[in-house]
């Protein structure tokens, strides 16, 4: 078992962004499962646990996520644990904390979305959210391209100097602004990476075209964008399978404002096989991902090897 104080150890050694590449491209070629997530629902209104699975044949494992919502008298208590077996024998093989874990395959995630569709000519990223998501968010972005300026900007920013210096820790040229219109407005690539299930970001704020990243919170139909927004922009995401169920812009968008699945231009699948085609930046680019149990199965393998580099 690994618990989090020894994935902690662990995390600046995982090849974050190359597994998230192997798994897109094993999906695209059919060497992957990506199961939809399942809920269920504890009796008696307890609170309730989410399923995330997934099964890499190149890797020969397969596993699930269990993530919990339990109801308390105060704040509710949510967790995270991979459970990894092998394909071969059956027989387990980690179960591990994946508080962290999830952060990071996400950010992973983001970070190689921002690698196929940004244009190679961006140099000016904002991060609206400086929560553990959206520092391993700016994190994950660093290498991907050649930044000459980082805006970041959160509700509660002004008055949190310890978070402050967090952020210039992990770049010095990070800059704090005092609203999200500021901190968009040369921006080449956007990341959003708020629990707001509501907008966070006005499209009329940005000065040109430009990639927004969203990973959102789990309240329903939460959204960081306008979901009217949708029918202008060139939409990606992380599964087009599974994601426009589950992504509230895309289910308000569809409901409510005419827009359809179909117009989705392609998934990481796509982009990393290059079956999509990438955007031609003639107006936003969204890329819109929910997380899927196959990141989770990645990264635990990504440690699971760690673990057993460091025994020998």
């Amino acid at each position: 078992m690994a618990d989090a104080e020894t994935v902690r150890r662990f995390l600046g050694k995982l090849p974050v962004r190359a597994a998230m590449q192997s798994l897109f491209q094993a999906l695209s070629q059919e060497r992957a499962v990506q199961p939809p997530q399942a809920l269920t629902v504890f009796p008696q209104g307890a609170g309730d646990f989410i399923t995330y699975l997934g099964a890499l044949a190149n890797e020969q494992v397969f596993g699930a996520k269990l993530s919990p919502y339990l109801v308390t008298a105060g704040r509710p208590i949510v967790t995270a644990w991979t459970s990894l077996m092998s394909m071969k024998t059956g027989q387990p093989l980690l179960f591990c904390d994946s508080g962290m874990l999830t952060a990071e395959r996400t950010a992973g995630t983001t970070a190689l979305a921002i690698e196929y569709l940004a244009p190679t000519t961006s140099r000016h990223l904002a991060l609206i959210g400086t929560g553990a998501l959206g520092q391993a968010h700016l994190r994950h972005a660093l290498a991907v391209r050649s930044w000459e300026s980082i805006s970041v900007y959160a509700n509660d920013l002004a008055d949190n100097p310890e978070a402050q210096a967090r952020l210039r820790a992990i770049d010095p040229r990070v800059q704090m602004v005092g609203s999200a219109k500021e901190c968009v407005s040369k921006a080449d690539v956007i990341m959003l990476c708020t629990s707001s299930a509501t907008p966070v970001l006005r499209i009329e704020d940005l000065n040109q075209p430009a990639l927004i990243t969203s990973i959102s919170t789990n309240a329903v139909n939460a959204h960081e964008i306008p979901p009217e927004s949708l029918s202008s922009m060139d939409v990606y995401c992380d599964n087009k399978v599974s994601t426009p169920d589950s992504a509230g812009e895309m289910v308000l968008a569809a409901k409510q404002h005419g827009w359809s699945r179909d117009s989705i231009k392609g998934d990481l699948a796509d982009l990393v096989s290059g079956r999509a085609s990438k955007p031609d930046y003639r107006r936003h680019v969204f890329f819109r991902s929910i997380g899927m149990g196959l990141e989770d199965v990645s990264i635990a393998y990504a440690l699971l090897q760690q673990l057993q580099a460091e025994q020998g």
